[in-house]
């Protein structure tokens, strides 16, 4: 299939309302300039122009990106930091944008997912039930310290 072809400015206009509907990183702009045929000048000038402009902001995009992975699906801080590493954000700004989670959101979150499943778990013993709990929840990212400092508060 042949790739249509866009002036400069049409493509521009295209990353930028790429990055308008949902805050992006910059792994993430340069995987869609693919689709179009670009030499590298072009392609820099137009990241340049996103991030003058604001709308491509890599500290905006690993806020965001951390508040929805744990607050809406979930995540754990260890699962959020993988995700945001293949995405190449840096390990210092990943680490310094953790401050988005509450950590008494923290530590509840692991309560209430640890009780949930716990009740799901039939045909065992307690203790058995309880390994697969810390199973789960560090499957879903959360560390085995804070895992056993939550349940334990139970």
């Amino acid at each position: 299939m042949e790739k249509k072809s866009y002036t400069f400015e049409e493509i521009k206009q295209k990353m930028a309302n790429y990055c308008t509907y949902q805050d992006r990183c910059h792994y993430e702009v340069e995987q869609k300039m693919r689709e179009f045929i670009l030499i590298p000048e072009a392609k820099d000038e137009i990241l340049l122009y996103l991030i003058k402009e604001n709308y491509l902001n890599e500290e905006r995009f690993v806020r965001s990106y951390i508040r929805g992975k744990f607050y809406i699906k979930d995540w754990g801080k260890n699962k959020i930091r993988i995700h945001l590493k293949q995405k190449q954000i840096n390990d210092k700004l990943i680490s310094s944008c953790f401050d988005e989670i509450d950590d008494d959101d923290y530590r509840n979150t692991i309560q209430k997912l640890y009780t949930a499943y716990f009740s799901k778990q039939k045909g065992m013993k307690d203790y058995q039930k309880r390994i697969k709990c810390i199973r789960h929840l560090l499957s879903k990212g959360f560390e085995y310290d804070e895992i056993q400092n939550s349940i334990t508060e139970q």
